[in-house]
């Protein structure tokens, strides 16, 4: 953002508002987004990097008033949040931009270049796995309630998310003396966050999104360590269920975290690390950034580049916004991928295999489980569409 005018800056914590008011002295400062969006007149675009749970109402209130948006990823907390963002964006005809690099990154822009070229064949199964997560999940939530410091406003921290007491640090078990909610350790509650895969999906699942032109799943199923009634699991494996497609046939996409990992045997002996992604085609694998077996492919010539290639995503946001053009990861693209990924959630708290109405945001054969799709905002919180 060097070099752009920055007019206004908000952060419900004010020790982090003070340290940014520093390098943007001009800049109002507020705590509370709604009266920072109110300032509407004011504002050609914003940047939203807030906790997951409150990226849906910034963005939606932001695209209603006729700014451009940058938000981060996740681009919304639930599936039916996503689903109201793109139509949000969609009406605005503002310039969006989802926080992933993908479409900036020349070895992820390779990678759908060299699926799509065809050379391992239609794509029957893809797996993806991260070192996520790296902050305390798996717990419950403390039996304590202390007054939120000063510096935080703790009423708009919670934003849309149900009413609960503050607690600054665990007392007791494997998290103790480890902050709880604030900051950054938002992530593992179901309340704030949306887990490893909220974190890692966005990136890593948007070049499987985008290689094979990927739509919504029609199944959707989890397995995972023990489950607690407020916390992501420590560990999950979730498998995504695609028809064929362009690219693909009927497609199982798997995700592994908390130190799960695909079967040995796929890799064929290879390190697969900490993350990656391993397609598996008619022809051959493509595992992070190389095909095998090896023999098989020894004298492959990768494709000439097909795609276009973009600076850096906060930079090309900015273009997109002066140029009125479009950005690598706008809303009509980010908003459907969203809702697909966010459904691996859904079917954890679910329990079994949830089936899935993309068209009408439905879970069609586990009742218990739509609850989880749109929950009621906290009032004052409220999603217009």
């Amino acid at each position: 953002m060097a070099g752009e005018n920055i007019v206004t800056l908000c952060d419900v914590d004010r020790h982090r508002l003070a340290a940014a008011a520093k390098e943007f002295p001009k800049a109002k400062t507020h705590t509370d987004l709604r009266s920072l969006l109110d300032e509407h007149d004011r504002l050609d675009g914003v940047v939203i990097s807030t906790p997951d749970h409150t990226h849906a109402v910034a963005t939606v209130c932001a695209l209603q008033r006729g700014m451009h948006v940058y938000c981060e990823k996740p681009l919304t907390h639930w599936i039916g949040e996503a689903r109201t963002v793109a139509e949000a964006a969609a009406k605005a005809k503002r310039v969006t931009q989802m926080g992933t690099g993908a479409q900036s990154n020349e070895g992820e822009i390779r990678t759908v270049e060299i699926i799509r070229s065809g050379v391992i064949g239609k794509i029957e199964a893809v797996h993806v796995w991260t070192n996520r997560p790296v902050w305390p999940q798996g717990q419950s939530r403390p039996d304590a309630s202390q007054p939120a410091p000063d510096h935080l406003d703790w009423d708009c921290w919670l934003g849309p998310a149900p009413e609960r007491p503050f607690v600054a640090k665990y007392d007791q078990g494997p998290f103790a003396g480890r902050n709880v909610y604030h900051p950054f350790v938002w992530r593992g509650w179901w309340d704030f966050g949306t887990g490893a895969l909220g974190d890692i999906a966005p990136h890593a699942m948007n070049v499987v999104f985008w290689a094979l032109n990927l739509g919504a799943p029609t199944r959707v199923e989890a397995t995972s360590s023990d489950m607690m009634s407020e916390a992501f699991p420590r560990s999950s494996t979730i498998h995504f269920d695609f028809p064929a497609g362009e690219f693909h046939k009927p497609l199982r996409l798997t995700w592994y975290d908390g130190g799960r990992r695909p079967p040995a045997g796929l890799v064929e002996g290879r390190r697969v690390g900490g993350a990656g992604i391993l397609f598996v085609g008619e022809k051959g694998k493509f595992l992070n950034d190389g095909l095998f077996p090896r023999e098989r492919f020894a004298d492959y010539q990768p494709p000439e580049p097909t795609l276009p290639r973009r600076i850096e995503i906060h930079a090309d946001w900015i273009r997109a916004v002066k140029e009125n053009d479009a950005t690598g990861c706008p809303f009509d693209y980010a908003g459907p991928m969203t809702e697909a990924y966010l459904l691996g959630n859904v079917a954890l708290r679910a329990g079994e295999p949830i089936e899935w109405d993309a068209a009408n945001l439905r879970v069609t054969n586990v009742a218990e489980a739509q609850q989880y799709i749109a929950p009621p905002p906290r009032k004052g919180w409220e999603l217009r569409a």
